[in-house]
């Protein structure tokens, strides 16, 4: 008798349904927390966004750098050639005088 109880008790907890714990969703939801929700204002997300801001910012300064070092080859380029504009008209303006 007290083996047949023993095996009741173990098919039964074997085949227990588990739905009652399920986890409900609505649909499209990740479980993640929405922008603008109530959980906006939580001191990790200021965090994150400001570590993002801040991410952000020295990319920008980096490619800032970046084009005023471009741009400045750029302009040292043009006053070399301007200089040799110079020195071409010099050598006409030469060439006719004579």
């Amino acid at each position: 008798m007290l083996r047949t109880q023993i095996v009741k008790l173990t098919t039964r907890a074997s085949t227990r349904s588990f739905s009652v714990a399920a986890i409900r969703r609505a649909e499209g939801d990740l479980g993640g927390t929405r922008a603008g929700g109530s959980a906006s204002a939580d001191s990790f997300n200021k965090r994150e966004q400001a570590s993002e801001n801040l991410f952000i910012r020295e990319k920008e300064m980096e490619n800032l750098k970046k084009l005023k070092a471009k741009l400045k080859e750029q302009r040292k380029h043009l006053d070399e050639l301007d200089a040799h504009i110079q020195e071409m008209e010099g050598e006409k303006a030469g060439e006719q005088s004579h």
